[in-house]
């Protein structure tokens, strides 16, 4: 038998999420340690039986505890104009923070 698995949503980005997974999220207004709930659920079920929501399920949620924030490597943005003294350079870090999925409500 298959294991039960949620699609959710968080920021502009989908996950594929089961109980006891972690996974890497945008930073959101939850402290380390804290809870939190995704209601953006866009299916929620096992390979045999998957609910579909059109778009987001009615009355699913997801919970999870935060466990750690973190900053993904530096990305550089660099551009250049040809036969111009145009040069700039700057560099992103996203925030990240790791969720555990502690349950799954459908």
């Amino acid at each position: 038998m298959s294991e039960n698995y949620a699609i959710i949503k968080s920021g502009a980005k989908q996950y594929r999420v089961h109980q006891g997974a972690t996974v890497m999220v945008e930073k959101f207004g939850v402290a380390v340690g804290g809870t939190c709930t995704f209601d953006q659920v866009i299916a929620v079920g096992s390979a045999e039986n998957l609910k579909i929501g059109e778009p987001l399920l009615a009355g699913a949620s997801v919970t999870g505890t935060v466990l750690q924030a973190v900053k993904q490597k530096k990305t550089i943005s660099f551009q250049h104009r040809k036969r111009k003294t145009h040069r700039k350079k700057t560099g992103h870090r996203q925030e990240l923070v790791a969720v555990r999925i502690d349950s799954i409500q459908a």
